[in-house]
Parts: C-alpha cells; structure tokens; sequence
C-alpha cells in the first residue's frame, strides 16, 4: 500500500503514525510546504519570550521520521492531484503515485479586513517563521499594540511582555476570551492582566492602520488614535486551505466535508484537521485535528475508527495564571449554574448545568479536577447528586468516573 499525507502539522503527524501501527510495510509519503520539522504550534507565545528554542518544542525530529520508515519531503509543495490516475504533482514536477491519500492543509490565518493590514510591519503568528519575523522587527521596539483579545493574542503578548515591551490591546467585544469567559471570569482575569502591565481597550474597533515615519498610528471607529512602534494583527480565526481540495472538485462547506471515517467525497482521498468539516462543524482546534488525524491514519490503513467530535476545550496559561475553559460558558447567565468566587485569591470556577449534567465549566486560577470536568461534560453524567459538594475545596473528582 502506499500513503501519501499532503501536510505535515498535527493531523498529518497523528495519521502517519496511526497507519504505521498497523501497516509496518506500506510506504508512506510526507509531503510540505514547511522547511521545519512537526512542532507544537501553542509553545510559539514561549519561543516569543525566549524561555524556549525551536527544538524544545519540535514534537518529531528526524529521527522519528526515520524510525518510522516515513518519506519526509521538507519543502516540497504538492499543487495538483490527479484522483483517476492516483498521482499528486510536486512544484518541483515530480509525480508521486498513491493509494490512498490524506489532505491535511490545515489552515490559513484570517487576518481582519483592516485598511492597512497588509502593510510591511503588521505582524501576525501562526508559524515559526512569523514569531522569527516578530522578534526581529520588536528587538529595538518599546511599545507593542496587539489587535485582538484571544487566547492567541494574549499569550503572544505576554511573550513579548517578557521582553521588555509595553504591551496594549484593543478587542472589539466587550470584554477578554469573549469565547471563553462569561463576564464575570473575564473581568477578574483582565484586573490581573492589567497588574502584570498590560493596558486593554475593550469594545474598540481598529478602522484603518496608518504608517507614520517609523511607527504606526491605528484610529479607532468612533475614538481616538493610538500610536505604537509595533502592531500585532492577531487573526480573527482560522481559515481552511482549500486550494488542492477545490481543484479536485471535493464536497465543500465550512470546510471539506468528511464523513465519520474521514473520507472525503472522492474514493480513496481523505482529510483531517483545520481544513476539514465534520457533521457541519468546524473545530480549527489542536485537540480535533489530533484525533481527526488519528482515525484518517487508521481508516487507512485498513483499520476502523470513527469520528465523534471533539469538546471544544482551552487551556491558556499567562504568566502563572491558568485558565480552561470547555462547553457551554453560558455568558448570558440564562443557564443553570454552580459558581464559586475568591477575588482575594484570583480564583472563579463555574459548572454550568442542563437536565443536571454539566455541560460547560470556566475555571480560572484553580483548575482541579479539569480534566474529569470534561470527561463528565463529554458522558453527559448526571452529576445531580453532587451538586452541593462538587465545589468544595476538598472534593474528589475521581467520583465523576464511577458515576
């Protein structure tokens, strides 16, 4: 048999090594657009700080590929797929033959339609060589202005933070993690972001961004200017690389769309991670991409797994502060919930319920019992006999799995 895997980020990586587990003989072919071996994209805002290099969070070196008998072709782009004759064109005008095929573009940043966005000077991370672009053109900087108040945007933000600069950033919701917090745990995380140094301008909307000499001038709709040496356009979500997918005329929605087993709408040709719809989803998410990736591989390679969905979960960690967020957060607070607050200690943690199941949880600055959170919100366990306990201080929540 062989493989050919068109990527080479989490999906790619997950899938290659799902099919050498149960297929030690067939070839197997990897090819990207990258220069860099498999690395963990969430460690960049670390790399931005300078608190780690490039091969403290490379996930597969070569080695690995080695180890594995897997064909990794560093910088070799594939731009065509022909699916009657199975073969995929390199730029190069090679001509790779397959058997089965895995689509794991991944995806491309969505930068805002700012005017002025595309200028030299406006950064944006997504990739290695993007944080490499950053700390050159902010190693004389003193002033950083981020434009967007996500995970992303934080995290890089500290990073540079660490660095020496001041940091300022404008989001156009009303408060931080707009997507992750309810107002209340929004609120306590942004007075303890403010005591660290940053500055924040909430419910602000960039209008156009505007080189002045040898800084940069952003006007805000509405409000006044705000100049800065260094402007960050974080990317307002991600969005699938669809270019070999739409020239093989592939079912497309959201993303491509795949069925439970990965499988596209062409016989043979699979698809996994950022690119990708799943039962009229798209996830955009490490933790999906992972176990889509993980299912594609075994599919493959003549296994079975099926594909369920994935719990949209996040874990953000800024300067000691922890955050995870999963579910349904309920910021209109017209749900069921259990809440427990000690601004003293910086700590919130809610669990919001339905039909006495959690189904969403918020906790910030104590995240015990996380991972058996989700767990329970994952099962739908009702946990109404534990209602007036699960906040303590001292409950055990080991007693989510034997429900």
């Amino acid at each position: 048999m062989r493989y050919v895997i068109i990527g080479n980020g989490v999906a790619a990586n997950s899938a290659a090594e799902a099919i050498r587990q149960l297929d030690r003989s067939g070839s197997v072919t990897m090819l990207t657009r990258s220069r860099h071996y498999f690395y963990y994209v969430p460690a960049l805002p670390e790399y931005l700080a300078g608190e780690k290099t490039l091969a403290d969070f490379t996930l597969h070196d070569q080695a690995w590929y080695e180890k594995h008998d897997i064909d990794l072709r560093l910088g070799t782009e594939a731009v065509a797929v022909d699916p009657a004759g199975k073969t995929v064109a390199t730029v190069s005008g090679e001509i790779i033959p397959y058997d089965r095929l895995l689509l794991a573009t991944g995806g491309k940043s969505f930068i805002p339609p700012i005017p002025g966005a595309d200028q030299d000077g406006v950064l944006n991370l997504r990739t290695i060589e993007d944080a490499d672009r950053i700390i050159e053109q902010t190693a004389k900087a003193h002033r950083l202005l981020v434009i967007g108040g996500g995970l992303i945007g934080l995290e890089a933000g500290n990073g540079l933070r660490k660095r020496g600069l001041e940091v300022s950033v404008i989001e156009t919701a009303a408060r931080l993690l707009p997507r992750q917090t309810d107002p209340a745990g929004s609120a306590l995380l942004q007075q303890q972001l403010e005591e660290m140094g940053f500055s924040f301008l909430l419910g602000a909307t960039p209008r156009e961004i505007v080189r002045a000499g040898d800084r940069f001038s952003v006007h805000i709709e509405g409000g006044s200017d705000i100049s800065t040496e260094v402007v960050l356009l974080i990317s307002a979500g991600v969005r699938p690389d669809m270019l070999l997918a739409q020239a093989l005329g592939l079912e497309i929605g959201l993303g491509v769309k795949v069925n439970d087993l990965m499988e596209t709408s062409r016989e043979d040709i699979f698809a996994a991670g950022d690119l990708v719809e799943h039962r009229g989803r798209y996830y955009g998410i490490w933790p999906a991409a992972t176990a889509q990736g993980r299912v594609a591989g075994t599919n493959m390679a003549g296994g079975a797994a099926s594909y369920q969905g994935t719990l949209p979960a996040n874990r953000l960690k800024v300067a000691g502060i922890n955050l995870v967020a999963a579910g349904e957060t309920d910021a209109e607070g017209s749900m069921e919930s259990l809440v427990s607050k000690n601004e003293q200690q910086r700590i919130y943690r809610k669990l919001v319920m339905r039909d006495g199941a959690i189904v969403g949880a918020v906790l910030l600055g104590d995240v015990r019992g996380a991972d058996y959170i989700q767990y329970a919100i994952q099962k739908g366990i009702d946990i109404s006999a534990l209602k007036d306990e699960i906040l303590n201080q001292d409950f055990d929540f080991g007693r989510l799995k034997k429900l």
